[in-house]
């Protein structure tokens, strides 16, 4: 039976565990001690659970799915299987890879989802640590589900998108076999990218999760979430924002010589609809509009992932082109006055990606 190791048992390892388990994979789904409430319940109940409906509103892929071995063991969970997926807030990113890497061995494959630049943050690690091991690193724009914990062990599946983008670095890794193995652990066709500066710009959460949720952050907060997020906390204003905001993110990767897809056209391709604008996504999409609960406070990680980890290296890439972003940069100052800290030092920057005092093309070169 084909093996697959899923680092991280929040929404959406927990979520990977299940759907991988259920396309025929023998599954390690591996998380911290100190985090095992998700372990624990997979060993009580002898597996994961997928709810048909919930909160009203019919779910998809429900079931049950057993072939999961739930572990807190580093060793168990590196040496399991040669494809590892992590699926966990890119904060975490380096802190479960550094407890796997004394066990990690030479040839094993690394999908990271969403990836947000953390195939360049590990390889650099790696680099640091143990400069002798060969790695592969895919960076997915995002993963596959809508989707949350219900209870310990349980899930409700919102939606699924029609494919995902990913990245493979080093780009001389990129051959039809590992295509071929991506297409058939992932439960939605793959999409390769030419590298992970364009998988991390291409993330959908950056156009529609740190804007609106800043700005309707009094609301969030003093109604404990309690809104259709999607539906509820975009308007016709907020969306004009996230529109100039977009041409923001747009303008980067064309200074880098890389045409990206708007966010309109990523949302309707990634799920298969045809609105004409992002308010109409918003306010109409069918598997959005099941999300009935929003971000309750600005420590939820629509702010404290999306920024630092989105947001500060798109801000960083532009600071290098000679590229102005003005909205960019006031989300960023917000959010630093939210939650008291400096994003722009503890985020994403080039330093950490292993890029520092390269100029454009020469990070082009290196992601060649």
């Amino acid at each position: 039976m084909k093996k697959v190791t899923v680092i991280g048992a929040g929404n959406g390892g927990m979520t990977a565990a299940y759907h991988f388990a259920k396309k025929g994979y023998e599954v390690c789904l591996y998380d911290f001690k100190k985090f095992d409430t998700q372990i624990k319940a997979i060993e009580a109940n002898g597996g994961i659970e997928a709810l048909e409906e919930a909160h009203g509103c019919k779910m998809i892929l429900p079931g049950f799915e057993k072939n999961i071995h739930a572990t807190t063991d580093e060793k168990t969970a590196a040496e399991f299987a040669n494809m590892m997926v992590m699926v966990c807030p890119s904060f975490a990113q380096e802190i479960l890879f550094s407890g796997l890497l004394e066990y990690i061995k030479d040839g094993q494959e690394i999908v990271i989802m969403p990836g947000n630049y953390g195939g360049l943050v590990l390889s650099k690690l790696v680099n640091e640590k143990r400069p002798e091991l060969d790695l592969t690193f895919i960076d997915a724009i995002s993963i596959p589900w809508a989707t949350r914990i219900e209870k310990p062990g349980v899930l409700t599946i919102m939606g699924i998108k029609e494919f995902i983008p990913m990245s493979i670095f080093p780009k001389s890794k990129a051959n039809q076999s590992l295509v071929n193995r991506l297409n058939d652990v992932m439960p939605i066709p793959v999409e390769i990218l030419a590298n992970p500066l364009i998988a991390g710009l291409e993330n959908i959460n950056f156009g529609g999760h740190p804007l609106i949720t800043t700005v309707n952050i009094g609301l969030l907060e003093n109604f404990d979430g309690n809104f259709n997020y999607y539906h509820d906390c975009c308007s016709h204003a907020t969306a004009n924002a996230c529109k100039i905001l977009d041409k923001e993110r747009l303008a980067v990767g064309e200074s880098f010589g890389y045409k990206l897809r708007t966010e309109l056209e990523a949302m309707n391709a990634l799920y298969a609809s045809n609105y004409e604008t992002v308010y109409d996504f918003n306010r109409a999409s069918v598997t959005h509009g099941k999300v009935n609960k929003g971000p309750n406070s600005s420590k939820a990680r629509y702010i404290t992932e999306d920024i630092p980890y989105l947001f500060v290296p798109c801000y960083e890439f532009a600071k290098l082109a000679g590229i102005k972003t003005p909205i960019i940069e006031s989300i960023i100052n917000l959010a630093n006055a939210y939650n008291e800290t400096n994003y722009y030092e503890s985020g994403r920057t080039l330093e950490k990606m292993g890029l520092n005092g390269l100029t454009i093309d020469e990070i082009k070169k290196r992601l060649s």
